[in-house]
């Protein structure tokens, strides 16, 4: 009796070890799931032939209704650009791009910190205007635009931190530089006319090229010199401007460019896309109501530009647009803060808002102040220990070396604005690759606490950015292109 009660006990026993092990068991790979989906919330775990651009044109087209002004969106060095380069126009290497990038923002800081000075435009069209003007090299992205009666179909580079429309037109008086396509005759359109110098049109001109406009023959002058020496000077003129077949909007204000030069090869000319009442935004606003909405795509992608409302708002985080009384036509917002590999930063508001944050389409690389770009880096490297450094790239000087890895976990990034929105980042946001053995992070930082903050496209790629001017609010959400 004695031995059955042994043996019981100790079968009773094993019976408790084995359910507690289980248990145990069960406990740690309920951990293990747990800390793995924790892993996934917090981190992008990618291929890293991701990272490299695609050669071959993708199919995929913009997702989400089809109402509104919708225009194709190409990046304008991708294999779907219809803009070729020969060997005399070779596109920039990442060093020359990144140094065209750095002088378009400060050109940009400069407009914020100074009033125009409206030089004057002497009364001919072959005249430079005395004033600089914003870097045009690295405005990255064209879209087709419809002009005059009959319309000519032209590739445009759009820029948000630009008001002024403007296209290559015969005659060159000068030089014009080589485009796609041939250069708009105004000769050839029915609907074509100048505009005296006496309108208030001309009046306005100063306001959306800093350069007081000159006069020939009773004819608006316009002159309007970039950053990077890249102009245009030609007639202020009205033209019927088609966006899609139901949506022409005749008596559209715009530069006829006879002297053009610089940045812009490929492109026919410049869409503006700022506030001031010559931005492509101002005249189509009585169909559209200051509404626009773009997905910028990568390289290989195909994107879109959208007047009007399409409906990708209705997905969208929205946060207040603000407005500066120093240069108006910028679009301003309130950045907050940052969160990296889930983890919000010590970053107090404040050093976001003494200079304030703008974003803008025509800038490729985000800029911080310093003292949130330096907790940024700090926290990105730490969370980056694991892999190698790399040398820097130009203004870029946190990179590394994944030439010996397949996959790669990089930490997300979230941008954390007013009214509690977030932008949680793509990949293709947080990392600038030069090549496999040369992957940075896509950030700089600012050298002063006064320089304005930038929001640039690299960090906006494959997402909606909806722009409700006349309500006041920037929008965005993912998964706009791909």
């Amino acid at each position: 009796m004695a031995n059955f009660i042994c043996v019981a006990i100790v079968l009773f026993s094993v019976c408790c070890f084995v359910i507690l092990l289980n248990l145990e068991q069960l406990a740690v790979a309920t951990d293990d799931h747990v800390w793995g989906h924790e892993q996934e919330e917090v981190y992008h775990h990618v291929k890293v032939s991701s990272l490299l651009p695609q050669y071959d044109c993708m199919p995929s087209s913009p997702k989400g209704q089809k109402q509104g002004a919708t225009l194709e969106v190409l990046h304008r060095y991708g294999p779907c650009s219809k803009i070729k380069y020969e060997k005399t126009s070779k596109k920039p290497t990442h060093t020359e791009h990144l140094e065209m990038d750095e002088a378009r923002v400060k050109f940009l800081r400069s407009r914020v910190n100074l009033q125009p000075k409206g030089q004057k435009v002497v009364e001919s069209a072959t005249t430079l205007p005395a004033t600089s003007g914003v870097s045009i090299g690295t405005s990255n992205y064209v879209v087709p635009i419809g002009l005059g009666t009959p319309q000519k179909e032209l590739t445009v580079i759009f820029d948000t931190g630009s008001d002024f429309t403007w296209t290559q037109c015969q005659p060159c008086v000068r030089s014009c530089y080589p485009q796609v396509g041939s250069i708009f005759d105004p000769r050839a359109s029915s609907s074509y006319a100048n505009i005296s110098c006496s309108s208030a049109s001309c009046a306005n001109v100063i306001s959306a090229t800093s350069a007081t406009p000159g006069c020939a023959s009773s004819t608006c002058v316009y002159g309007i010199q970039y950053g990077d020496s890249s102009f245009s000077v030609g007639f202020l003129a009205s033209e019927t401007l088609t966006l899609s077949s139901g949506d022409v909007f005749p008596n559209f204000i715009f530069g006829c460019g006879e002297y053009n030069q610089g940045l812009f090869k490929g492109s026919a000319g410049l869409l503006g896309l700022g506030r001031n009442p010559l931005s492509a935004v101002s005249q189509t606003a009585i169909k559209h109501g200051k509404y626009f909405s773009y997905c910028l795509p990568t390289k290989s992608g195909r994107g879109s530009l959208t007047f009007g409302n399409n409906g990708v708002g209705s997905a969208a985080a929205f946060t207040q647009l603000l407005t500066s009384s120093q240069y108006p036509s910028f679009y301003f917002f309130s950045l907050q803060g940052i969160s990296v590999g889930g983890n919000q930063l010590s970053i107090s508001p404040s050093v976001f808002s003494t200079a304030g944050t703008i974003i803008d389409s025509g800038t490729v690389i985000t800029r911080l102040p310093p003292a949130a770009y330096t907790a940024l880096r700090s926290t990105f490297k730490q969370l980056m220990s694991q892999y190698p450094s790399a040398s820097p790239i130009s203004i870029l000087d946190t990179c590394y070396d994944f030439s010996s890895y397949t996959t790669v976990s990089v930490p997300k990034i979230n941008l954390l604005f007013s009214g509690g929105a977030q932008w949680n980042l793509a990949i293709q946001g947080i990392l600038y690759t030069s090549s496999i053995s040369q992957v940075c992070l896509a950030f700089a930082g600012n050298s002063a606490a006064s320089q304005i903050g930038i929001l640039g496209n690299t960090q906006q790629q494959t997402f909606n950015v909806i722009y409700d001017v006349a309500g006041g609010k920037l929008g965005f959400s993912p998964g706009g292109c791909s």
